[in-house]
């Protein structure tokens, strides 16, 4: 290598050692921006229920914004009522609903049940989302109100009857939390309020707790667990606490839920203060939903 070969050689040699630093630099920046930005980035939890619903009773989850969640629920009769009734397949009830999100945290809904022949609707707000990072928050809070109304005709039409007594009403405020990607708990302090009561020492509203899991046991399926418990100072006589058990399914748009349980209706009012059903002596009902959701509106981009 001649002289000049050398010089321009060296001058190459020099201008990449000078560079390396600045490139190191930059990378360094870049991952302490990176590193502070995290810090600084709030992670919600997700998917902490499969559905808007457990079982029976809502779950801490929303429908997003703009999405109509379409539901058809169906239950059997006993399978303690033996093979005359073909173990409860020859009597069943069934719920339409339909749920629509209006913002991130707000949701509404209807349904219509054969049961009674039962009107009902629904709003849930979220208050406060599970998440980590800037803001550090252990639990998701929802509260839900919900109003029916049964629409059968009146047991005594000779008396004075009011139209005002086919009305009623529950609130719930809901604690959830997300622990895995396989296990969430929910627990739902409930009152539900009759403006009728079959007796005049029946109490007009009734408190109970409920409680529930999910189990994920693969990418698409999960187990479910629910529990009503009453108070028993103001619990109807001859009724049960709601035990449910089942499966969620996830097929693509779809979420088909299995379950059986030893409540016949599926309103707050029916299945929490009115399940006449002990599980434990074979009181209980197959029952099936399937959930498929349309988008209506797409979300705003912001």
């Amino acid at each position: 290598m001649n002289r000049r070969n050398r010089k321009t050689a060296f001058g190459i040699f020099v201008v990449m050692m000078l560079s390396v630093p600045a490139w190191a630099q930059d990378d360094l920046m870049k991952m302490l921006d990176d590193e502070t930005s995290d810090k600084n980035k709030t992670e919600y939890a997700t998917a902490t229920f499969k559905t808007t619903r457990l079982v029976n009773g809502h779950s801490i989850e929303n429908v997003a914004p703009g999405v109509l969640d379409f539901r058809i629920s169906h239950r059997f009769g006993f399978i303690s009522s033996g093979a005359y009734e073909l173990w409860g397949l020859d009597n069943a009830s069934m719920r339409l609903g339909f749920d629509y999100g209006l913002t991130k945290r707000l949701m509404i809904g209807v349904g219509r049940s054969t049961y009674q022949k039962q009107y009902d609707g629904f709003a849930k707000y979220k208050i406060l989302r599970q998440s980590t990072g800037a803001r550090n928050m252990p639990l998701s809070v929802s509260v839900v109100g919900t109003v029916m109304y049964k629409s059968l005709k009146f047991d005594d039409p000779t008396r004075t009857n009011y139209q005002s007594s086919n009305f009623y009403y529950c609130g719930q405020i809901i604690f959830a939390r997300k622990f895995t990607e396989g296990v969430s708990l929910q627990i739902a302090p409930t009152v539900v309020h009759y403006n009728f009561v079959p007796t005049a020492n029946d109490p007009n509203d009734l408190f109970s707790v409920g409680a529930g899991g999910r189990f994920k046991v693969s990418k698409r399926v999960s187990v479910n667990v629910e529990y009503y418990y009453q108070l028993p100072a103001n619990q109807f006589a001859g009724t049960y606490n709601s035990l449910s058990m089942g499966f969620d399914v996830e097929t693509g748009g779809h979420v088909f839920q299995l379950y059986m349980t030893n409540s016949t209706g599926m309103t707050e009012r029916t299945f929490i203060s009115e399940t006449t059903g002990d599980f434990f002596k074979g009181d209980i009902r197959l029952g099936f939903t399937i959930s498929r959701v349309f988008t209506i509106r797409k979300p705003r981009i912001d």
